[in-house]
């Protein structure tokens, strides 16, 4: 028999996003994908998701160059946080205990292979919708903001590595994750992983930069409720200038149903349908595909273009 083996972390909790164009990043994030401010510190501004139960979901922070700063993971109990943080230390990716953000209390930190900055937390603080914002009914954090594309939660994030095994090994050991689906080509290299934590089919992605360059960030995603939301939001991104990379379509990775497109800080952004997979089976063995397979593109036919490979943040020469 298989060990029990109960999740050790809640969800994903926030990510910090680096930005060169603070003023426009804000007016994107806020006025075109529709989160909401909930406070202000230093450089950075914090933001939600109408359907977020915590403070912030998403740290918007100025500075030089866009990419990742950090992200967050909320553990199930302090208990846990506790295992965590002596298991990523016995394992050298330690970096060691920081005073949490606004939004959260102390929090532990660790590095991957590649050199991201990950946080695990349990303190937290629950949104306060003040009364403007105060929902008709008491189950949703704040009322629906009727704004943008009206992104309702964070959903996922996908990282840029340079050793794909490596990182999954690292975060099923050190975070506790279980692996859903994964990339594998011709030659044995492993190009893409999906992981999860929860009941949903993946909570972080990651797939190999082709560049050379570590520790850069592909993409966050953020989740709407329906395929009609989706197509809605191209439309909206369509009437503000918003560079709209690909989609809307599906993936045949994980089976979304997407629409990228690119901050004016260079980040790139995804819309997601809220209604995906469910990952219920404790047994569940990985779906492997293979290079043949990837070639054909995703669900429907529609080739993935070229920048999906190439474009990252920070930016490379």
């Amino acid at each position: 028999m298989s060990p029990e083996r109960p999740y050790e972390l809640a969800h994903l909790g926030h990510i910090e996003l680096f930005t060169p164009k603070p003023d426009e990043s804000l007016h994107f994030f806020v006025n075109v994908l529709g989160l909401t401010e909930s406070g202000r510190e230093g450089d950075s501004v914090y933001l939600r998701g109408w359907d977020d139960y915590e403070f912030h979901t998403l740290k918007l922070t100025a500075a030089k160059q866009s990419g990742l700063g950090h992200l967050a993971f909320r553990a199930n109990s302090p208990e846990a946080l506790e295992r965590r943080a002596k298991k990523l230390e016995s394992m050298g990716r330690g970096i060691g205990w920081v005073d949490g953000d606004m939004g959260h209390g102390k929090a532990y930190r660790a590095t991957d292979p590649d050199g991201h900055i990950f946080e695990i937390y349990y303190e937290t603080r629950w949104y306060e919708a003040p009364p403007e914002l105060k929902p008709a009914l008491k189950n949703q954090a704040m009322r629906f903001p009727a704004r943008g594309c009206n992104a309702r939660r964070l959903d996922h994030l996908n990282l840029l590595v340079l050793d794909v095994a490596a990182t999954r090994e690292f975060l099923t050991d050190g975070l506790h994750m279980r692996n859903t689906e994964r990339i594998m080509l011709d030659d044995g290299t492993e190009a893409g992983s999906w992981m999860t934590t929860t009941n949903k089919t993946y909570d972080i992605a990651f797939t190999l930069d082709h560049t050379g360059v570590a520790g850069r960030f592909h993409h966050v995603t953020y989740a709407l409720d329906s395929r009609e939301d989706i197509l809605r939001a191209a439309d909206v991104f369509l009437e503000n200038g918003v560079f709209i990379e690909t989609g809307p379509h599906k993936h045949a990775v994980q089976q979304t149903f997407f629409l990228y497109v690119w901050e004016p800080g260079g980040n790139r952004v995804e819309l997601a349908n809220a209604g995906a997979r469910l990952m219920l089976a404790p047994d569940w063995k990985p779906i492997i595909w293979t290079q043949a397979e990837r070639a054909k593109g995703q669900a429907w036919g529609l080739k993935t273009v070229e920048s999906f490979h190439t474009h990252g943040t920070p930016p490379v020469a």
